[in-house]
């Protein structure tokens, strides 16, 4: 019902309280069907369904880079992202990554594998930043 209607992120910041719950709730069972034919990570992905559309709701997706320390936990990011009809070939010949992957699309910031990233792109990204030099 709201899941077809988003095109772009900016769709995203068009929705009500209500209808967020029920984009998310659209969005996980997207995730599952797709999940249940062609395998995946399910439990990181439908974990992460509200943090990724809060995400998209207040920053730019145009603009902001999102990391994520988990790859596998951008399911929903991609179906967000422009992908949502690229999604049902996840993880397949031919099909989009299962992995944020740059070639991709233009929202994702890094291309990625499994998990254990956030640290290194942050670095990579802010190297000069106050909080990067406390991390190191």
């Amino acid at each position: 019902m709201y899941l077809e209607k988003i095109e772009s992120p900016s769709d995203i910041k068009k929705l009500s309280e209500e209808e967020l719950k029920i984009l998310c709730h659209e969005v996980r069972n997207l995730i599952v069907e797709v999940t249940k034919e062609n395998g995946g990570h399910l439990a990181s992905s439908l974990g992460a369904v509200e943090l990724i559309v809060a995400m998209l709701y207040v920053f730019d997706a145009e603009q902001d880079k999102m990391i994520f320390d988990v790859g596998h936990q951008s399911y929903a990011y991609k179906i967000l992202t422009k992908r949502k009809e690229a999604f049902s070939k996840i993880r397949t010949e031919g099909g989009i990554s299962g992995f944020p992957n740059m070639k991709e699309s233009k929202y994702d910031a890094f291309s990625t594998g499994h998990s254990s990233t956030s640290i290194s792109v942050f670095l990579l990204f802010f190297p000069s930043s106050s909080v990067s030099s406390s991390l190191l």
